[in-house]
C-alpha cells in the first residue's frame, strides 16, 4: 500500500476489511472529537484528510509545546501523536493528556517501532501505536477501533448515572482480604481498569485470578458489554481455534454452518485468556494479528471477516516470563498481552485473611444448601486458627471446597471444631510415604523399620499439634493418649510446641 500523504485517500472497495466500521453512523463520528500532532506537515494534513472524510471532527497542531498547552485545557475523546518530536516529546504530551482527562485513547505514532518505544508508550497509559509509514485503511481501522471504545464507554457511563452505584461494587464484593500484597493487586486491578490496557494476571491455580478479571471488567468503560471467557487449556487446539476466531461453513468435518467466534462476541467488551500458555504457537500468532490491527478471520475463510475491539485480559499460573524464555510463549504477544501485570499472592502467604475466606463461605455454603434453616453453624477459634495454619495447595478454591463440605455435613448451630474438618490435601505426605522404602532397600529390616517408624512419628506429631492449634490437651485426646505420653514423644524427637506451629 501507498504511504499516506494528503492526497492518499482512495475508494474501498466493497467487502474490504473497513467495511466493518461503517457500522459507525457518520452522525456518531461526528461526535467524536481527535486530535492530530506531528511535526511532519505532510503526514498531519495527510491524516486530517483521511479522517475528515470519515467523518470525525479534527484539530491539527505541528507543535509539541502547542499541543502540550492544547490538552491540558480542552478535552479530546483521541488524541493521534508522533512519538519523537522537539522539544516536547509524545511522551510528555501523553502524560499531559492523561493527567488532564484519564479517559482520553492516546494513540502514538512512530517511525522507529522498537518494543521499547512501544512498551514506553503503553506503560504511560498509550491506547495502541501506529508504527510509519501506514496507508489510509490502516488509520482508519485504528482510529474507527479507538471512536468504537469511546462510544462504548459514553454507554457505560450513562448507564452508571441512570441506574446508580458503579459497576465494580459487586466484584469488590467477592474480593475479600485485608493482607497488604493482596490489596496492593486489587488496587492495581482498579487503577489500570479505567484504561483500555491488556492486563495479565499471574498466580497459582485458586488464587482467585478470574475475580481480578471480572472486578477489572466491571469497572472499567467497557463494563455494559460481555466479559467473555475461555479457558485455553480445556480445549484442543483445532477447537480452540475454531472457538476464538470462529469457523467457515464446510472448513472441516462438522462445521456445518458458518459460526462466529468469541473474538466477535466480545467485541465491545472484554475477552479472558484463561492459562494463557497452554495455547499453541500457531494460535500465538494467530490472535498477535488481533491485537495488532482487530482484524478476525475465521478457519476456513480466505477474507477478513470483522474487526473487533475487545480488551485483553490473560491469566497464567506459570512465571509468564519463564514461559517465553522457554519458548512456550511468543515474546512479542507476550508484550502485547502484559501492558500491566498483577501478580496474585498464594493462600499460604496470606494466612490473616484465611478466617475471613472461611467465615464467608461458611455462611454462603449454608444458605444454598440449607436454605430456611435459621441457626447457622459457627468455626470456633480453634477450627479457625486450625485453617489458617493449613498450606492449602490449591489456595482460596480448596479452602472454599473444603468449607462448603463442612456446610453439607453440619448441624444447625453446631459449633465446628478442627477435628470436623476433612482434610484431603494427604497426597504430597503419602508419595513420600511411598518413596521411604525405595531409599532403604539397602538397610537391614531392624534399621528400616525403625527409620519409617521415626519418620511416622514425626510427621504425625507435627500435623497432631497442628491441627489442635497448639492446645496440647486437645491434642492428647485426639491421639487417645495421655499428655504425659505426647510430651515425652515431643521430647524424644526434640519437638517444641511452638517451632511446630510457625513452621506449619
Amino acid at each position: 500500500m501507498t504511504p499516506i500523504g494528503p492526497h492518499a485517500v482512495a475508494p474501498r472497495p466493497p467487502g474490504s476489511a473497513t467495511d466493518a466500521i461503517s457500522a459507525l453512523s457518520p452522525e456518531l463520528k461526528a461526535t467524536v472529537q481527535l486530535l492530530i500532532v506531528d511535526d511532519d506537515r505532510t503526514l498531519r494534513e495527510g491524516c486530517d484528510t483521511v479522517l475528515r472524510l470519515e467523518g470525525y471532527q479534527t484539530t491539527v497542531v505541528g507543535r509539541g509545546d502547542e499541543a502540550l498547552d492544547l490538552v491540558q485545557r480542552r478535552r479530546f475523546d483521541i488524541v493521534l501523536c508522533d512519538l519523537y518530536m522537539t522539544p516536547v516529546t509524545g511522551i510528555e504530551i501523553l502524560k499531559a493528556t492523561l493527567a488532564a482527562f484519564a479517559d482520553t485513547l492516546f494513540i502514538v505514532m512512530t517511525g522507529n517501532p522498537s518494543v521499547t518505544s512501544s512498551l514506553e508508550a503503553l506503560h504511560a497509559g498509550a491506547w495502541d501505536y501506529l508504527p510509519k509509514p501506514f496507508a489510509a485503511p490502516h488509520l482508519q481501522v485504528l482510529i474507527g477501533r479507538a471512536a468504537h471504545a469511546v462510544l462504548v464507554g459514553r454507554e457505560t457511563e450513562a448507564m452508571r448515572e441512570t441506574q446508580g452505584g458503579s459497576p465494580g461494587d459487586a466484584a469488590a464484593a467477592a474480593l475479600i482480604g485485608n493482607s497488604p500484597a493482596f490489596r496492593r493487586a486489587v488496587e492495581l486491578a482498579r487503577r489500570v481498569a479505567a484504561t483500555d490496557a491488556s492486563v495479565m494476571i499471574s498466580g497459582e491455580s485458586g488464587t482467585g485470578k478470574e475475580g481480578i478479571a471480572q472486578l477489572i471488567h466491571r469497572c472499567s468503560r467497557r463494563a455494559s458489554r460481555q466479559l467473555v471467557p475461555i479457558n485455553c487449556a480445556a480445549l484442543p487446539e483445532q477447537l480452540l481455534e475454531s472457538e476464538m476466531f470462529g469457523h467457515r461453513k464446510g472448513s472441516f468435518t462438522g462445521a456445518d454452518r458458518d459460526k462466529p467466534g468469541l473474538l466477535e462476541t466480545a467485541n465491545g467488551g472484554t475477552l479472558f485468556l484463561d492459562e494463557l500458555t497452554e495455547m499453541s504457537q500457531p494460535i500465538q500468532a494467530k490472535l498477535l494479528r488481533v491485537l495488532q490491527d482487530g482484524v478476525v478471520r475465521r478457519v476456513g475463510s480466505e477474507e477478513l471477516d470483522a474487526i473487533v475491539d475487545v480488551r485483553f485480559i490473560s491469566a497464567t499460573n506459570r512465571d509468564p516470563q519463564e514461559a517465553v524464555s522457554q519458548g512456550v510463549l511468543r515474546e512479542d504477544l507476550f508484550y502485547r498481552l502484559r501492558v500491566v501485570q498483577i501478580k496474585l499472592p498464594p493462600l499460604r502467604e496470606r494466612q490473616e485473611d484465611i478466617p475471613l475466606f472461611a467465615t464467608h463461605f461458611l455462611t454462603h455454603y449454608w444458605k444454598r444448601h440449607r436454605p430456611g434453616r435459621h441457626a447457622a453453624p459457627q468455626l470456633s477459634a480453634a477450627a479457625l486458627e486450625f485453617l489458617r495454619l493449613r498450606p492449602w495447595r490449591g489456595n482460596v478454591r480448596e479452602l472454599q471446597n473444603v468449607i462448603e463440605n463442612l456446610a453439607v455435613l453440619a448441624e444447625p448451630g453446631q459449633e465446628i471444631r478442627p477435628e470436623d474438618i476433612p482434610l484431603y490435601d494427604e497426597a504430597a505426605p503419602q508419595a513420600a510415604a511411598t518413596a521411604i522404602p525405595a531409599r532403604l532397600l539397602d538397610d537391614a529390616y531392624h534399621t528400616a523399620k525403625e527409620r519409617v517408624v521415626v519418620h511416622f512419628e514425626r510427621e504425625y506429631l507435627t500435623r497432631l499439634v497442628a491441627r489442635s492449634g497448639g492446645n496440647m490437651s486437645r491434642a492428647a485426646r485426639l491421639a487417645g493418649i495421655d499428655r504425659t505420653t505426647l510430651y515425652r514423644l515431643l521430647e524424644r524427637h526434640r519437638m517444641q510446641r511452638d517451632s511446630i506451629i510457625d513452621s506449619y
